[in-house]
Parts: C-alpha cells; sequence; structure tokens
C-alpha cells in the first residue's frame, strides 16, 4: 500500500470516528428531548423523506397517539409539539443513514481498487457490518418502548451505546494502526504491571459507562439532585427495596444504578491515579505520559460534571458535557491501551538485550 493511500484510509477511519462520536451525543440529546419514540415505524428507505402536507402529518401524529408514550405521558401534545420531536429523531435517523453512506462507499471503493486487499480485509468488512448491525440495535431498542411501556428498556439502550463504543474503539484501533505502519504486539510487554493496568483502567471504565447507559435508560438521574447524600442519607434506606433480589436492585432500580454510577466514578478516579504513578516509572513515550495525565484530568473533570448533573436535575447542557467528555475518556483510554500494548518498556528491551549478548543466543 502507498503511503498516499495509506493517509486516505486514514483519514476515512478517523472521520468514521467523529460521526459516530456525533452520533452517540446526538443520541445522548434525542433522548433528553424525549424525541427518540416519536418514530414509530422503522424504514431504512422511505424513511428518508419526512411527511409531505397536513394529511401525511396528521397521519403520522396518529401512530404516534397510539404508543404508549402518545397515550400516557404526551396526550395532550399539539401537533406542532409532535413535528418538533420528530424532527428531532428524524435528524438522528438521517445522521446515521449518512454515516453509514461514508462507511460503505469509500470502503467498496478501496476492495475495488485493490488499495485495501481482500485476504486483509476482515476488519474493514466488520465495521461496515457493524455499522448496519447498529441501526438494527436502535429500532430494537425504540421497538422496546412502542408496546407497553412509554419508555425504551434500559437494557436495549445500553447494549446500543455499548456497541457504538466497540465500533468506535474498532475503527480508531485499525485507524492507529495504519498510522504507525501495522506494529506488531510487543511480547516484553505482556504481564507488566502497565499492561495489565491500561487494560483494567478501560474495563473499569466501561462498567461506568454502562452504568450510564442503565441511568439513562430508567431516567435514574432525577432521582436525586443533592450530593453526597440521597434523601439525606450516605446509603438510601430505599436502596435495595424494589426488588427481592440484591443483585436486581442494583441493575434495574432507578436509586440502586444512580447510587452505583455515581460513588463506580471514584473506582475509575483511582484507576486513573495508579495507572498514572505505574506509568511514570517506566520510561515510555511522552505521548503516552500525557495521554495518561489528559486521562487524569478527564476524570476530574467528569466528576464535576457528574455532581453538577445532580445538583441542576439534569439540565440538557450539563448531561451533553458530561456524555462528551465520557466519550473523550473512553477514546483516551483506548488510546493509551494501543500505545502501551504496542510499545515495549525501555528497560525490558534493554534486559532482554543483554541477556542475549552475554548467552551469545
Amino acid at each position: 500500500m502507498s503511503e498516499q493511500d495509506n493517509k486516505k484510509i486514514i483519514r476515512w477511519l478517523l472521520i468514521v470516528v467523529g460521526l459516530i462520536m456525533i452520533m452517540v451525543l446526538f443520541g445522548g440529546y434525542v433522548r433528553l428531548t424525549r424525541s427518540g419514540l416519536s418514530i414509530v415505524e422503522w424504514n431504512p428507505i422511505s424513511g428518508v423523506i419526512p411527511p409531505i402536507g397536513e394529511a401525511a402529518w396528521e397521519a403520522e401524529f396518529a401512530k404516534y397517539q397510539q404508543t404508549p408514550e402518545g397515550r400516557l405521558v404526551n396526550y395532550n401534545m399539539t401537533l406542532d409539539s409532535y413535528k418538533r420531536i420528530f424532527y428531532v429523531e428524524y435528524l438522528h435517523r438521517l445522521i446515521a443513514r449518512f454515516a453509514g453512506l461514508i462507511v460503505v462507499i469509500p470502503l467498496f471503493y478501496y476492495l475495488y481498487k485493490g488499495i485495501i486487499p481482500w485476504r486483509k480485509s476482515f476488519v474493514y468488512l466488520s465495521i461496515g457490518a457493524l455499522f448496519g448491525f447498529q441501526g438494527f440495535l436502535g429500532w430494537y431498542m425504540v421497538s422496546s418502548g412502542l408496546v407497553e411501556n412509554p419508555a425504551v428498556d434500559h437494557f436495549r439502550l445500553t447494549i446500543h451505546l455499548l456497541m457504538a463504543l466497540f465500533l468506535l474503539a474498532l475503527t480508531m484501533w485499525t485507524a492507529l494502526r495504519h498510522r504507525h505502519g501495522f506494529p506488531k504486539v510487543i511480547k516484553e510487554g505482556r504481564g507488566s504491571l502497565p499492561y495489565v493496568l491500561s487494560a483494567l483502567v478501560l474495563v473499569v471504565l466501561v462498567i461506568q459507562i454502562t452504568y450510564g447507559g442503565f441511568v439513562a435508560g430508567l431516567k435514574a438521574g432525577w432521582i436525586s439532585n443533592t450530593w453526597p447524600l440521597m434523601g439525606g442519607r450516605w446509603i438510601p434506606n430505599t436502596l435495595f427495596a424494589q426488588f427481592d433480589a440484591w443483585w436486581q436492585n442494583l441493575i434495574s432500580a432507578p436509586v440502586g444504578v444512580h447510587f452505583v454510577h455515581r460513588w463506580f466514578a471514584f473506582v475509575v478516579l483511582g484507576a486513573a491515579v495508579w495507572l498514572y504513578f505505574i506509568t511514570k516509572r517506566h520510561t515510555y513515550s511522552a505521548n503516552v505520559h500525557k495521554a495518561v495525565v489528559y486521562f487524569l484530568w478527564l476524570v476530574a473533570v467528569q466528576i464535576v460534571l457528574g455532581v453538577s448533573t445532580i445538583w441542576f436535575s439534569v439540565p440538557i447542557f450539563l448531561a451533553l458535557s458530561h456524555q462528551a467528555v465520557g466519550l473523550l475518556l473512553f477514546v483516551v483510554a483506548v488510546y493509551i491501551r494501543y500505545e502501551i500494548v504496542h510499545t515495549p518498556i525501555p528497560e525490558q528491551v534493554v534486559a532482554r538485550s543483554t541477556a542475549v549478548a552475554q548467552t551469545g543466543d
């Protein structure tokens, strides 16, 4: 692959990364404005065109009024108000379609031209396939709010979010491999504390983001507008009150999910501090050390935003800022993991070289 072709693929992948982040953030806006259930059908082709004419709008509005949200929550909504939430969700789906085209058209062009060889196309085809699957998951999520409950299932919402993160990580990782000439995994670093800890930080962060999805799906952010106390207590007395199984309260009850999410943030902070001091002991590249510092500061900012979002009862601006910083944290964590996986710890390399010289192997 020529250097020019390689740069084209990098630009394409980074554009896809940006589009994924935009879609996640806009999805948060859709949720906060309660617009996600306004379009009650999934029409990938004909849905590109919004209703035209008063009769078409009346028909679309009538479908919405038959849904649980239309009957139970927005029973007094006017047609003009409906149009506003319709266009929010319509734009969300339009961006998703546009992103899909940005993935598929360049992908097949690169395959047709041989820029991406078919024998090495698996990861790129996977990115394309996952984009399509993500569209299906989006509708799978929305459909859960059109039958009985006037809200989407929080597990389906979180699966949709986690799939977006996986797609983001895969695309970003592939772009980084192109940028650095497809480096091999450094075996000398395996098992080292930074190697293990960078993975642990990513896992802990994904758990926290998962709980963020639960909070969003259950609308648990409104459970309490005080911090650090909930209902005047460090541990709310209703923490295990909703379900008989204690663990179910921690994944499906708004109080339990909110409680875990607000305090697990400090587990992420602890892991970030630990990573900072461990990587500081080793002579990694300046990029690694800068990324770890950025990650640490972003965690601090994220905690402040989270507390502020609670105090001010989930205003849209603060809630979206909280979500945006969460995405940045994930991107930085993936970058740190990539660099540590592909960068040897210099002192280990020196020790290995010395041992080889001494043995004559």
